[in-house]
């Protein structure tokens, strides 16, 4: 059965002055602040959308590579991702790196990395973000 998420975002003004909130639908859990200046210098206590796809791979690969581990036999007792997103502004997104740190009772180091390669290629926003340089580093607790 497919899923749907929902967000949306409401921006007043030009893109160098201008701020807007972004709004997340589906679970309700509130709104954020936008503004080109947090995305492009200082958070000052707002948003990007860096830093929400920072949150969303993040996320996901913690899943896949829970989900890899478990069917190979050796689920995890603990995963800690973090997803780094680089902007350039008149660039783009120019990277993300991924780094995590893994309790996985049963496991080796060269296991955990396999395992965490595979969760990198075949976790569903990794395959979404393909046209974007993705690294990653591993590493047993």
């Amino acid at each position: 059965m497919a899923t749907t998420r929902n967000a949306h975002t409401v921006w007043e003004g030009n893109l160098l002055e201008g701020r807007g909130t972004v709004t997340f639908d589906s679970s309700g859990i509130g709104e954020q602040a936008v503004s080109w200046p947090s995305r492009a210098e200082q958070p000052d206590g707002r948003t990007s959308p860096e830093e929400l796809i920072a949150a969303a791979h993040s996320s996901c690969f913690s899943m896949a590579l829970s989900n890899g581990l478990t069917k190979a036999g050796t689920p995890p007792t603990r995963l800690t991702t973090s997803a780094e997103v680089t902007f350039q502004p008149g660039t783009g997104i120019t990277g993300i790196h991924l780094t995590v740190r893994g309790e996985v009772p049963g496991i080796d180091a060269d296991a955990f990395s396999a395992a965490a390669e595979d969760a990198k290629a075949n976790c569903p926003v990794s395959q979404a973000l393909t046209g974007t340089t993705i690294t990653l580093a591993s590493s047993l607790a």
